[in-house]
């Protein structure tokens, strides 16, 4: 996201009330000279690279799972890449900013602080030269809402595609439902504008790899997801062998029906015909054709009587 990144406080803190939050994650005691506290914007609500958003909603639930939370290097999720820790986090608005939507720039900001240790000093001078500055987070998102209809973009029901317009509205998916904060990560290259925000990854169902497959982007499936279509195109495939044999059968007793009913065709014309049929509708046409072979017929072997001839109540 935009803004995920160090930034300089705007506002002093109180050094005694955050290091009260401090060291309720330190074994031991921790003094003010021996901590470094820096503030970090980690995600806001406009609409990143791959037109997706955070709501304002989804941000003040963040707020709560990030506190506490872990800031490595590089994502890479190992103990020796463990350099700080979250103490504090609030949603502020940004004055005088806007989305690209044009809506209030919210963003969540964080206190975090680093050990300043021998091993931890360059890492430390590059936050206070402004080298290392961008960061993006992990978490975990429940839903991504299509901003044009308002449905789970993983579903079947939703057909729009993110970055695509519609009606004059481009389509980005609504980051809703958090589930869970991981981390915060100090990147070089960040995957997002500015700064990058790695989402909660979810393997796409197959609804998303067709709707993703027929858009105009290069699309790159995991290896769960490319198995997946494998099995999906096999299956297509099989179905394929048992529909070809089943629209062979209903073709030929359709046939069968069409000159029991007295109709002759040429045999190219019929078979024109009949293939341009889908299978529900010459099933429809069967069973109209099967309905007209069994009249009702009288058990008393009595021909109705003329509606126009009275005492019709008693009539078989």
């Amino acid at each position: 996201m935009k803004n995920g990144q160090v930034i300089k406080s705007a506002v002093m803190s109180d050094i005694e009330q955050e290091m009260a939050l401090v060291n309720q994650y330190s074994r031991r005691e921790l003094s003010a000279d021996e901590v470094y506290l820096f503030t970090v914007a980690l995600c806001d609500n406009d609409i990143d690279r791959d037109c997706e958003r955070f709501t304002v909603e989804s941000l003040f639930a963040l707020e709560k799972l990030f506190v506490g939370k872990t800031g490595i290097i590089d994502h890479d999720p190992t103990a020796k890449n463990q350099k700080a820790r979250i103490i504090s986090c609030r949603v502020e608005s940004v004055d005088g900013a806007a989305t690209a939507s044009g809506d209030q720039l919210f963003r969540l900001t964080a206190r975090a602080y680093i050990l300043r240790t021998e091993g931890n000093a360059e890492l430390i001078e590059q936050i206070e030269a402004g080298i290392v500055k961008e960061v993006s987070v992990g978490c975990s998102m429940g839903h991504t809402l299509c901003s044009v209809c308002g449905r789970d973009m993983r579903s079947p029901e939703c057909s729009h595609q993110k970055g695509r317009e519609y009606g004059g509205e481009v389509c980005c998916g609504e980051l809703t439902d958090p589930q869970d904060a991981y981390e915060f990560s100090f990147v070089a290259i960040p995957a997002q504008r500015a700064a990058g925000v790695m989402k909660g990854y979810k393997e796409k169902n197959m609804n998303e790899i067709c709707k993703a497959l027929s858009g105009k982007n290069d699309v790159t499936l995991s290896q769960g997801e490319a198995e997946r279509l494998k099995d999906y195109i096999e299956s297509l495939e099989s179905d394929n062998v048992y529909a070809k044999a089943y629209r062979e059968e209903l073709s030929e007793r359709l046939k069968t029906a069409l000159r029991k009913q007295g109709v002759k065709l040429d045999f190219a014309v019929e078979n024109c015909i009949i293939k341009k049929l889908s299978i529900a509708e010459a099933q429809a046409l069967l069973k109209a054709l099967s309905s007209k072979e069994r009249k009702p017929v009288s058990q008393l072997g009595i021909k109705p009587a003329d509606d126009n001839v009275g005492n019709t109540e008693f009539r078989i």
